[in-house]
């Protein structure tokens, strides 16, 4: 009964989500900060599929605010 628009919605925000979780963050400074490489596969997926600028997502999953 879900339209097929939202179905490829759903979709697209389920495989987002997942390779949210395969990024690799690298520890810094003994685990005071972290980095995500800007060739991370997973975070360029990511970011295409939800539309979104990758190097902001790249600051703001490492810096608390």
């Amino acid at each position: 009964g879900v339209k097929e628009s939202h179905q490829m919605t759903i979709f697209r925000i389920i495989a987002a989500i997942l390779h949210l979780g395969n990024l690799e963050i690298q520890a810094e400074r003994d685990g005071e900060a972290c980095s995500i490489s800007c060739e991370d596969e997973h975070l360029n997926n990511f970011c295409s599929l939800l539309g979104v600028e990758l190097s902001q997502m790249q600051h703001w999953l490492c810096h608390r605010k």
